[in-house]
């Protein structure tokens, strides 16, 4: 039991996480139009950006805002000199361009820090353990990231739900032409809209630092999975990212605990640990063609 519930935690935190990446990048397809194949190597400069402050004024805290505005600075100018003029472009043309975007931030970073992965400390008010129930401690950081997660997932619902910005971004997607008519900057509405889903990025990648290695093209492993969680959830839905996100990150988490596990009871050890992994690293893949079989559009698709 007590491994089970350690499982669960594990695999909220990896959603909520995912949640950060796919809500960006669902926001700027859904309501932009855009593929941006570029949006992990935003998450990867994020860690890198808070990794690197952190350690040379040696103090963790201070990889939080480095990181936020790296990637926002940085999502702005690549949507201003290289996403807008792609606007009128077919969907192959954005994923040239930001295909090569990826190749450039992983060279740059390659030159800039260098290959070997480097860690970020965790910061001394969250490195220690919370006792949740008896025998069970469980990383205060790792709480603290959940918490983060949640507190994001309730400020973008808030903004894009109650707020004029958010009426602003919803009706963009739609009428994009009516907006603009109504005297409403269009241009500078979407650079804020690509800018936050940076941040997002950025925020989530300076999260994971402390737990895993920040190393060159760490961006491209979670790409894959967050585009599973943006089809699964609906794209363009923030509500359909949440749950995308926690269905995918509960999935993978517990199939590479347990597929092992379970499939020792038919097979001898070695090959239920191989047999296991590979089940486990397919079963995200088997959870989104499921849902597209049954709902073609998503869990959640923007108006359906």
């Amino acid at each position: 039991m007590q491994l089970l519930i350690e499982q669960l935690l594990n695999g909220l935190q990896l959603s909520l996480t995912l949640f950060l990446l796919a809500a960006g990048l669902t926001l700027v397809f859904g309501i932009m139009g855009v593929i941006n194949l570029a949006h992990g190597s935003l998450y990867m400069l994020g860690a890198y950006a808070g990794a690197s402050v952190a350690a040379k004024l040696g103090n963790p805290w201070m990889a939080l805002p480095s990181a936020l505005l790296a990637s926002a600075l940085v999502g702005i100018v690549m949507e201003y000199l290289i996403v807008r003029p792609l606007y009128a472009r077919d969907h192959l043309a954005q994923v040239l361009a930001t295909f090569g975007l990826i190749l450039f931030f992983n060279g740059f970073i390659a030159w800039a820090v260098g290959r070997p992965p480097i860690m970020m400390d965790t910061p001394a008010a969250l490195s220690g353990f919370i006792e949740i129930l008896p025998g069970l401690p469980y990383p205060t950081y790792r709480l603290a990231v959940m918490g983060a997660g949640v507190c994001v997932a309730l400020g973008l619902w808030y903004i894009i739900a109650r707020t004029r910005l958010g009426m602003l971004i919803r009706a963009g997607s739609d009428k994009r032409d009516m907006v603009e008519a109504l005297g409403v900057n269009i241009a500078v509405l979407f650079t804020l809209v690509f800018g936050l889903g940076a941040l997002l990025a950025g925020l989530a990648g300076v999260m994971v630092a402390p737990i895993r290695s920040v190393q060159v093209g760490m961006g491209e492993q979670v790409l894959i999975t967050t585009f599973v969680v943006i089809v699964v959830g609906g794209i363009g839905s923030i509500r359909g990212a949440f749950i995308g996100s926690l269905l995918i990150g509960m999935c993978d988490t517990l199939g590479r605990a347990y597929a092992p596990i379970l499939l020792k009871l038919w097979l001898s050890g070695s090959i239920a640990d191989g047999f296991g992994a590979a089940l486990a690293s397919i079963m995200i893949y088997l959870v989104m063609a499921i849902v597209l079989i049954v709902k073609p559009r998503g869990l959640f698709p923007v108006g359906g």
